[in-house]
This record gives C-alpha cells, sequence and structure tokens, in this order.
C-alpha cells in the first residue's frame, strides 16, 4: 500500500509524514510538494519525493501515480484560488487511480456560517462526485492560531475577542496531524465523516488556562467587532486580513466551531492534548 500526502513539508503535512514514518515503510511513502528540494530531509529517509504543484495539475499525474491513499491537505489562498487547486487535486487522483482520498475540512463543513467552509464544502462534493471512496476530516480550530493572542497576554495585554461567549474545539496541530495518519495508514473507513474537536470552551476559558500557564491572572477585554478589528490593525495585522480575523470572531461567536464529537478521542486511541499542554508547548516553542 503506497501513502501519498500533499503539503508535506508544511507545518501540518510535515508532522503527518513523521507520524507516518513511526509505522509505515518509508519506501511506501510519497511527498508531493511543490518545492522538492524542501524534501530533501524526507528524500534522506527513503521518503519518495515527487513534484506536484496544485497550479500545475500536469504535474500531480507524476505526482499521484501508484497511489493507493492520498492526503489532500486544504491550500492556502483566497476562496476561488483554493477550490480550484483542490479540483485539480482531485480529478488527478481520478486520472491516477488512487484509491483512497483523506481531506482536511472543517467542522461541520456541510453547514457552516465559518467563512472557510464554502472551499471544504466545495471539495468534499468534488470528492464524493468522484467516485473515490473517502474520509473526511472536519478539523475544528488549531490552538497554533492563538499564538499571536498567547504571546500578547504574555507581554501584559489582555485577551481581546468580540467573540462574546461562543466556544471552539480547540486542539493542537500534533493531534490533528496524528489523527490524519492514523486514517491514511488504513484505520480509516470508507465514505467517513470525522468530526476532529477538542471539549469547546470560551474565550475568557482559554485566557484562563493561559493564564495558570503563565502564572498570573489575565483580563478578558469583550469588544465589538469595529473594535477588534481597530486594535488588530493597530497590532500590525494587514488591512487585507482584517476582515478574515473579525469574520472568524463572528462566526465563533455564532457557534461555528462549538461542536461536540469524539471521533477525535476515537482515532488517537489516546486522550487529546491538554489546552494546558498545548499552550506551555507553544509557548516553549517560542522560545526556542
Amino acid at each position: 500500500m503506497t501513502i501519498a500526502l500533499t503539503g508535506a513539508t508544511g507545518q501540518f503535512g510535515s508532522i503527518v509524514a513523521e507520524s507516518l514514518l513511526k509505522s509505515v515503510p518509508a519506501e511506501k511513502l510519497v511527498a508531493s510538494v511543490r518545492n522538492p528540494e524542501k524534501a530533501e530531509s524526507l528524500r534522506a529517509r527513503g521518503v519518495d519525493v515527487r513534484h506536484g504543484d496544485f497550479d500545475q495539475p500536469e504535474t500531480l499525474d507524476a505526482a499521484f501515480a501508484g497511489v493507493d491513499r492520498l492526503l489532500i491537505v486544504s491550500a492556502d489562498g483566497d476562496n476561488d484560488t483554493r477550490i480550484r487547486q483542490h479540483k485539480a487535486a482531485v480529478d488527478a487522483a481520478v486520472r491516477a487511480g488512487v484509491g483512497y482520498i483523506v481531506y482536511t475540512s472543517v467542522g461541520h463543513a456541510d453547514n457552516s456560517t465559518l467563512f472557510l467552509a464554502p472551499v471544504h464544502r466545495a471539495t468534499e462534493q468534488f470528492i464524493i462526485e468522484s467516485g473515490i471512496p473517502y474520509a473526511f476530516l472536519r478539523n475544528n480550530w488549531y490552538l497554533e492560531n492563538e499564538i499571536g493572542s498567547i504571546q500578547a497576554v504574555q507581554a501584559g495585554a489582555p485577551w481581546l475577542t468580540s467573540a462574546g461567549e461562543g466556544k471552539v474545539g480547540w486542539a493542537t496541530r500534533r493531534d490533528y496531524a496524528e489523527a490524519a495518519a492514523v486514517v491514511l495508514a488504513g484505520e480509516g473507513t470508507e465514505n467517513a465523516v470525522y468530526e476532529l474537536s477538542g471539549k469547546p470552551a470560551t474565550q475568557a476559558e482559554l485566557a484562563a488556562t493561559v493564564g495558570s500557564v503563565l502564572g498570573k491572572d489575565v483580563a478578558v477585554q469583550q469588544v465589538d467587532d469595529a473594535t477588534y478589528s481597530s486594535v488588530m490593525a493597530g497590532a500590525g495585522v494587514p488591512e487585507a486580513a482584517l476582515p478574515i480575523v473579525v469574520a472568524i470572531q463572528a462566526a465563533i461567536r455564532e457557534g461555528a466551531l462549538d461542536i461536540e464529537s469524539d471521533d477525535f478521542g476515537k482515532l488517537l486511541q489516546r486522550p487529546l492534548t491538554t489546552l494546558s499542554e498545548g499552550v506551555s508547548e507553544m509557548l516553549n516553542g517560542a522560545k526556542a
């Protein structure tokens, strides 16, 4: 069984590759990457590194050739670009005769109000229509997405949010990636949807966890979206990204990421990394 993963040199894909190498022979792994030179460490360990670029669909045919199970890691960029790129990857998987697709989606992608959801909803539909058996990993939210707020608190700022009492199923990137590796290694079932979410928590609860790790009280400052946007602009967030960060807060406030599910633990066969452990690891990593 040959397993391929896209984005193998990225923050998520590199952890998936590392996890797979613990249980899958390197010669059975294919890394499809836009810049093969960045994957020399994988090549040195025996992984078959291939050039695969979502913007150059012709490269994907060779990248996916002979692959039994394929992880498509969702791309970065605006929604239209991502939908086009994902469609190219699914089409190439069909041409290559791939037997199983694992896709990193988002929580409740089929009906979520999150501004990212249309990309994932469209991609899930492409995969369903392809006829290839699949597993959708509907990842809730990376704890690592909050590193800016955590570091601001560490520097003495309050925890700023416009998300109100909305809850998020935060979990670490490593836990999400290790769950993907489990499914890719053959533990996933055909045409499965996994809602991968940590225990939902509010912004205030996460701020209290951060305070516990730092050994300090953390004030939570609830503001409206306009104020949040203004403060983020002052903190250096690019103007083009401001609507995105505000939309995330609004979606959380509306409950888009308040998802209860035990799928995560069932896949990992262990407890998730706690928010406290995750925050500690992030802060220690930032010091390194």
